[in-house]
């Protein structure tokens, strides 16, 4: 019976050296995978400083271009203000010659008897001294004459 209690103690320190050499197996294979998984995350982690880092320049990028579509907008609309008051000069300043041509037009039309008369009797004062000259010529061709006359006498 002793034998039996010895050899199951051999039984059981073989059986207890199998679990542990596995177990030792195990754990080494464990920490190989463990030491892989640590490398993955530095890896990892470095990657995700990177992503970090450029997410933050582009934030910064996009900050500032929404600063500057921002102040060009308020540009744009200043121009913008300045197109419009110069659309409302042009429409006045359209207004003021309408008016003026209107103001001379009815001017015109108004002083087209006076225009008609004076042109009238323009042509009397001018008809009147083509008669003048002409009875003037005549006189002088008379006298022209005349004188032919005493000298050939």
């Amino acid at each position: 019976m002793i034998l039996i209690l010895y050899i199951s103690a051999a039984l059981i320190a073989v059986a207890f050296l199998v679990l542990v050499f596995y177990l030792s197996a195990t754990l080494k294979s464990l920490k190989i995978t463990l030491t892989s998984v640590s490398d993955t995350l530095k890896g990892l982690e470095k990657q995700v400083e990177g992503v970090t880092s450029e997410t933050t320049q582009l934030l910064q990028k996009t900050n500032a271009l929404a600063e500057d579509l921002q102040d060009k907008s308020v540009r744009l609309n200043s121009v913008v203000d300045s197109v419009k008051e110069v659309g409302t000069s042009v429409r006045k300043f359209n207004g003021t010659l309408k008016n003026i041509t209107n103001t001379i037009d009815e001017q015109v039309e108004e002083s087209k008897e006076k225009v008609s008369q004076i042109i009238q009797w323009s042509n009397v004062f001018f008809e009147l001294k083509d008669m003048w000259q002409a009875r003037k010529e005549a006189k002088n061709e008379e006298t022209i004459y005349e004188r032919q006359k005493e000298r050939s006498h």
